[in-house]
């Protein structure tokens, strides 16, 4: 999935409030930035080949910039009661924002970072380290392949947040795939994803027919005009075995500062439109945003 450059770092550009100067340096999976915050004094935003990835405040790890990722977090909130510990699976590393938002609302957890870009994780590691205290473990290989080395019944969340080149990977799309999740995940446990697509929206009908075919409940977190087939945006996918925490899911999606809709249950199905379930042989990787996305 990564592509060989020669190698290039440099500084220099962009400078916050406080001095700090942009980073530029090439990874396996392109050209990373490092983008400091002229706002937030360790806020740091991290593009790979001008897609923006993650958003890092140093100094409060709690702070959720990006839309998809606050919507994310409140999965994590909701997961277990406030503040209590869990065992958490990232699949996807970018600058480590929501195992560092994990670490601090709820402390003394046990997490697993897997990051196939170690090029990637070398640069996080160095500009922007993790707090020594954190229960973080990081794994430089594939997220299926990650995930298949750990064991049955160890994670109470599943957060799945992966992409190269701005596009999910077509074999962590699959049921197949979400065996292995199911494997991993304890009874009772969640699985979260975040999901990319534009209109006509088959790439996300798809992947809810798909965790449809493994988990009995699921919910839709996005924006309404992406609902809509409005717009090329993210969706968060939620889905257990348990019953989930809609009316709260729903009512902190609504007070966002962009405010998401969330659909379970019967819409939630409709929705899909009878698309069946993606299996390793006819899966694909989400469909690559339009330029304008990123401007």
């Amino acid at each position: 999935m990564g592509r060989s450059r020669n190698p290039r770092r440099s500084r220099g550009g962009a400078r916050s409030r406080g001095g700090a100067e942009a980073v530029v340096e090439t990874v396996d999976g392109g050209l990373a930035q490092l983008l400091p915050d002229p706002d937030r004094p360790q806020g740091w935003t991290l593009l790979i080949d001008g897609a923006p990835q993650s958003y890092v405040d140093l100094d409060d790890p709690s702070h959720l910039s990006f839309e998809y990722q606050r919507r994310l977090g409140h999965v994590i909130d909701l997961a277990a009661p406030a503040g209590k510990p869990v065992h958490a699976v990232h699949l996807g590393g970018g600058a480590f924002t929501l195992a560092r938002y994990v670490a601090v609302t709820r402390p003394r957890s046990t997490q697993q970072v897997v990051e196939r870009d170690a090029a990637l994780v070398q640069l996080v590691r160095r500009e922007l380290p993790l707090d020594t205290n954190a229960r973080i473990r990081v794994r430089g290989t594939d997220a299926r392949e990650g995930l298949g080395k750990m064991p049955d019944g160890w994670a109470d969340l599943v957060i799945a947040d992966v992409f190269s080149g701005a596009r999910t990977p077509a074999h962590l799309t699959s049921t197949e795939f979400l065996d292995e999740v199911r494997r991993v995940l304890r009874p009772g446990g969640c699985y979260t994803a975040n999901l990319a697509d534009g209109p006509p929206l088959a790439h996300l009908r798809g992947q809810i027919a798909t965790a449809a075919a493994r988990f009995a409940e699921l919910a839709l977190i996005a924006d309404p005009a992406v609902l809509r087939g409005k717009r090329f945006g993210n969706a968060v996918l939620v889905a257990s075995d348990s019953a989930l925490p809609v009316a709260e899911l729903t009512r902190r999606a609504a007070s966002d500062p962009h405010p998401g809709r969330v659909e379970h249950g019967r819409p939630l199905m409709d929705f899909t439109g009878g698309a069946p379930a993606v299996t390793d042989n006819a899966a694909t990787a989400s469909p690559a945003p339009p330029p304008s996305v990123f401007r």
